[in-house]
């Protein structure tokens, strides 16, 4: 089975066409969920309800773990609560986007 450290480095290779920051480090992953199954669940969501890409990303994000060997199938689940806000950005997508670290 693949880890969880393998599917977030999948989840790494994704980013919004928008900004320079992948998905992961921009706090759009809520939740990665390896099941006993190969299967791999993750909830994730978008920087808005109207954001032109909201098919591509989970789409490419679902591309990307598929790939990954042993992984059977991926079911992604594009949620709006919490809602996504600046907060949710990683330090080092902080510092790629050149926004102060408010921790």
């Amino acid at each position: 089975m693949t880890t969880r450290e393998e599917v977030i480095k999948a989840i790494k290779q994704v980013y919004d066409p928008e900004i320079p920051v992948n998905v992961y480090d921009l706090g759009l992953i809520y939740e990665v969920d390896l099941q006993a199954d190969d299967r791999v669940a993750i909830r994730m969501t978008l920087t808005s309800q109207g954001c032109p890409s909201a098919k591509q990303i989970p789409d490419m994000v679902r591309t990307r773990v598929s790939a990954l060997p042993g992984v059977k199938a991926v079911d992604v689940q594009v949620v709006w609560e919490p809602q996504w806000n600046p907060s949710r950005i990683s330090p080092e997508g902080k510092k790629i986007l050149n926004l102060e670290d408010e921790s």
